[in-house]
């Protein structure tokens, strides 16, 4: 997809690839390319080399150890990572927490937990979704009674994503059950190793460990580590929620697998000729792409709001609703695009040296797992269709 860049972002654009070339372990790209499972100890590699090149936080201020790049020069390094087989950032700590913190956490919080974020001491999960409260977070259940210095909490989180890799779960709690519901959250950091918490994993449909749900039995928490005033967590979730779903519409990660459905589609036959001349098919393909270039468009106009100081809005909203239908659509044309090939799925294939020769071309294997996977970007971090009510309602006043 083009876009006229200038000089200076051409040359950043450059410098971008050579430190990717150098620093980016090969066999870790290959991992991502091949549609390895990653493990915890990929993800701190990677985080590694970004925090040494001080490129991790490339979104935070510089106060604060962020690069103080335009908005431009995140969406071109975003862009080059993906397309040089980078695993994604682990968003939690990073992209979640950081700016909430940043923004509302007291100056020991901040001196406290961002250098460690930074240093990857501590790995964050997000403790939001309870069994009867998703996109209706409001709803939600676990209690945090205030007991001297502490703070007792009792309930159930679940989908929560690599918590059993976590060190820590930021954690909306409700400590005010005698107001409206968005009047009685507080927002919460919790030690994981704190005494009274289980994880349990909960596998997907592509037959994946990513999520877990986490029970917490009497669990005495600092209150001190209180995010902000008490009650108002709401306010606090909203702000995080707004960089999660800017974050979820993947427009990077849709231009590397539409790059990719066209080759694809140059590759595989229909009746004799490149699925690429079909025009049904290529009306699809079309058709996605116009949308995809749109939605890069916006991406950018809210990322430079947000350098300007302003939290995304409803922007986020619009971009989480159509970047994810966006990336559900190419990985459904591209399991299409291989036919019976998309059918075989063999488990242990996505482990590191699993070395038996893959049915159809080597792509084939990973494109039905990462369909299954898909399906879930248009339920978590608020489901679609509440985000099309929050449009709907804040902006056309329905």
């Amino acid at each position: 997809m083009d876009m006229n860049f200038s000089a200076e972002e051409s040359a950043f654009r450059e410098s971008v690839r050579a430190f990717l070339k150098e620093d980016l372990p090969h066999a870790l790209a290959a991992k991502v390319r091949d549609g390895k499972r990653l493990d915890k100890r990929d993800y701190l590699t990677w985080h590694a080399v970004l925090n040494a090149r001080g490129w991790l936080a490339w979104h935070w201020p510089v106060e604060h150890g962020g690069t103080g790049w335009t908005p431009v020069q995140k969406h071109i390094f975003d862009e080059e990572c993906i397309a040089a087989g980078a695993p994604r950032i682990v968003p939690f700590g990073l992209n979640m927490l950081g700016p909430v913190l940043i923004k509302f956490g007291t100056e020991a919080q901040k001196r406290t937990y961002l250098p460690r974020i930074l240093n990857d001491q501590d790995w964050w999960c997000q403790g939001y979704s309870e069994p009867g409260a998703g996109s209706d977070l409001a709803s939600l259940k676990t209690r945090a009674v205030r007991d001297g210095d502490h703070y007792i909490v009792n309930g159930q989180k679940t989908w929560t994503t690599l918590g059993h890799f976590a060190d820590k779960m930021f954690c909306l709690v409700k400590t005010d059950t005698q107001v409206k519901p968005q009047e009685g959250i507080s927002f919460l950091l919790i030690d994981m190793d704190s005494p009274g918490i289980t994880v349990r994993p909960i596998v997907t449909l592509e037959g994946e460990h990513e999520i877990n749900e986490v029970f917490l039995e009497d669990v005495r928490v600092p209150a001190a580590n209180l995010v902000g005033e008490e009650n108002k967590g709401w306010t606090y979730a909203k702000y995080l929620l707004t960089h999660e779903r800017t974050g979820i519409a993947g427009v990077a990660f849709s231009l590397q697998s539409l790059d990719h459905l066209k080759q694809v589609a140059r590759d595989q036959k229909s009746d004799g000729r490149p699925l690429a001349e079909n025009p049904l098919f290529a009306a699809r393909v079309a058709q996605v792409e116009i949308d995809l270039m749109a939605m890069a468009t916006l991406n950018l106009r809210t990322l430079c709001a947000a350098a300007a100081g302003t939290a995304p809005g409803l922007e986020s909203s619009m971009l989480k609703i159509k970047g994810t239908m966006i990336r559900q659509e190419i990985t459904d044309l591209l399991r299409r695009a291989i036919g019976p090939y998309a059918l075989p799925f063999v488990p242990e294939a996505f482990d590191e040296g699993y070395n038996e020769a893959p049915i159809g071309p080597d792509y084939a294997m990973p494109l039905a797992r990462q369909y299954f996977n898909m399906r879930k970007l248009s339920i978590y971090g608020g489901s679609n269709e509440i985000q099309r009510n929050i449009v709907a309602k804040q902006m056309l006043r329905l």
